[in-house]
C-alpha cells in the first residue's frame, strides 16, 4: 500500500491504520478548479478515490471529461445532468449516475438548494477532470448565480 503520498493536492489517504474517516470533519478540496464548484473531502486508497462533494445552489461544473469513470450518489438536492451529449436530465438525492471514461458530462445543482453527492473515481488518474473547452475560465453557474 502506497502510504502517505495522494495524487491530489489536498487529498487524505487511507491505509496504515486510516480505515475509517468522518467525512464531515476532514479538510476540503477543490475537486474541479477551473471548470467546476465541486469541493469536499477526498479520500484515496490504492485503487479508488471517493469524495463526499458539495456543488452550491444554483452552480456546479462545465462540461468535461477524465480518463476515469466515475459514480456519483446524490445524497441531497437537485442537479441537471447531461452526459454524451443526452438531453439533460433531472436527477434528485437517491439517484445514482454513471459517468464513463473520456465522456463529456455536467452537472449543476438546480437554484433551490445545495447538492451533495458521494462519488467514486478509479486511480487511473486524479478528481480533476479537463474543460470540453479547454479553458479554466470558472465554473458553471445558473440564471442568477454568477460569479461574485
Amino acid at each position: 500500500m502506497n502510504v502517505g503520498k495522494t495524487k491530489n493536492e489536498g487529498a487524505h489517504r487511507a491505509g496504515d491504520g486510516r480505515y475509517i474517516f468522518d467525512l464531515e470533519k476532514l479538510g476540503r478540496m477543490d475537486a474541479g478548479p477551473g471548470y467546476s464548484s465541486a469541493n469536499g473531502p477526498v479520500i484515496e486508497g490504492d485503487r479508488i478515490q471517493v469524495g463526499l462533494i458539495t456543488l452550491k445552489r444554483g452552480t456546479g461544473a462545465r462540461p468535461h471529461s477524465h480518463p476515469n469513470e466515475q459514480w456519483i450518489y446524490l445524497l441531497k438536492g437537485k442537479a441537471r445532468v447531461s452526459v454524451d451529449n443526452q438531453p439533460e436530465s433531472a436527477a434528485s438525492a437517491g439517484m445514482l449516475i454513471y459517468l464513463p471514461a473520456d465522456v463529456v458530462h455536467t452537472i449543476v445543482a438546480l437554484p433551490q438548494e445545495d447538492v451533495v453527492f458521494f462519488t467514486c473515481k478509479d486511480m487511473s488518474h486524479g478528481i480533476i477532470g479537463k474543460a470540453a473547452d479547454g479553458t479554466m475560465s470558472g465554473p458553471a453557474y445558473g440564471p442568477g448565480f454568477e460569479s461574485d
